[in-house]
């Protein structure tokens, strides 16, 4: 099991690798091809809007289909997008091209994944190894700007090279590790949600999925802007800024890889709670930057709720899926991208008419959402009935 596990994080540093050595090479791809500058957003929002359309089909897939055989076709599909873009790097049409596709397949990716592991864990164990895919998506987001930076200065299409030959190596060597699992959601809990992803909404899982949402539409907010308020307060550098974000991927990853393995069965709502109010007051501390220490310490405080309220999430989602772990995923998923989608727009708009009430206004948004997770918690109507009653 150890060397499933590992190789499944594996699939997810590589994931979130991919989607991080983008973000230092976008802009200069943009600005040396002459292309106009809303290509950088452009090209960020089709890579969100590809996976939110595709991932709960993805997901029912994985249910369906087996795990194995999506994270192969997906490992396929996003190898393939990294060389898209190295090869067409001057062609800005075949640039959009290749960040459907990645966005695509990372759908699926994700989803099998997450179902992979839901699969091989008991409701006992899950938050830990839950933790552990949270760590290397941490990983992968650390590890992604820097290679891209380093290997960018060398040749834009360097480090989309070097990734897609990565990831098909990947390829081989899960084809021979991955076994499929041994589904844990049996045929009569799968009769129970005949219509995939729509009943779930019926249930209290839905508070989760909204909260999904919430937990991603104030990361991608504070990613859309936080450089720029930074610029205007303390002159911050990209590069100091790639080191801030470095640092607080690692706070990322102690938190899930450390802390999430803590989490007991029953108590995550509890935990979450605890982890939005800790992103709350993150959000706060970033108007009153008066130094890059000060910027970074923000940073980090809100990424450490974050991580814990975001990978925490996960699990208790699994557990509210009735079997259906895939489609859960893949609805999670797809929640996730409309606040990738939604929030660098919103965030960026209220910027531009006062940079530092925006801070003030995703504080109060993040006090607000433990409401959703209150809900959940009165809610009596869940899937986990049918479970106990199918067994």
């Amino acid at each position: 099991m150890k060397k499933v596990i590992l190789l499944l994080m594996s699939v997810q540093f590589f994931v979130y690798l991919g989607f991080g050595i983008i973000i230092p090479i976008l802009p200069e791809v943009v600005v040396q091809q002459g292309f106009s500058e809303v290509h950088v957003g452009g090209l960020l929002t089709v890579y969100a809007l590809a996976s939110f359309f595709t991932a709960p089909l993805w997901g029912s897939l994985s249910d369906r289909t087996g795990r194995k055989k999506l994270i192969l076709l997906g490992l396929a599909g996003f190898s393939l997008s990294f060389f898209l873009f190295a090869l067409f790097i001057e062609n800005l049409p075949l640039l959009y091209v290749s960040r459907v596709v990645g966005g695509v397949f990372s759908g699926a990716l994700y989803t099998a994944v997450t179902g992979f592991v839901a699969d091989l864990t008991d409701e006992e164990n899950r938050n830990k190894y839950m933790g552990l895919l949270g760590m290397s998506i941490g990983l992968g987001f650390i590890f992604g700007p820097a290679i891209g930076g380093v290997l960018g200065h060398s040749s834009l299409q360097l480090p989309f090279i070097g990734s897609g030959v990565l990831t098909l190596f990947l390829i081989v060597y899960a084809s021979m590790i991955l076994k499929e699992p041994e589904r844990r959601g049996s045929a009569n809990k799968r009769a129970l949600l005949p219509k995939g992803g729509t009943v779930l909404w019926q249930y209290r899982i839905r508070y989760l999925f909204l909260f999904s949402f919430m937990v991603t539409f104030l990361l991608a907010g504070l990613e859309s802007t936080f450089q720029l308020f930074q610029m205007s307060k303390i002159e911050i550098t990209p590069l100091q800024i790639g080191y801030l974000f470095m640092a607080s991927g690692f706070v990322d990853a102690v938190i899930q890889g450390g802390v999430v393995r803590r989490v007991k069965n029953g108590s995550e709502t509890k935990w979450i709670i605890g982890a939005q109010i800790v992103t709350a007051l993150g959000l706060l501390l970033i108007p009153f930057t008066s130094s890059l220490l000060w910027a970074g310490f923000a940073l980090s405080v809100f990424t450490a709720g974050n991580a814990l309220a975001r990978t925490v999430l996960v699990s208790l989602t699994t557990k509210e899926s009735g079997g259906k772990y895939g489609t859960a995923a893949g609805m999670t998923y797809s929640m996730d991208n409309m606040g990738r989608i939604i929030g660098p727009l919103l965030f960026t708009w209220i910027f531009t008419q006062q940079a530092g009430s925006m801070y003030f206004v995703s504080s109060i948004l993040a006090v607000l959402s433990i409401g959703l997770i209150m809900a959940f918690r009165k809610t009596a109507k869940s899937l986990r009935n049918f479970e106990t009653v199918s067994e």
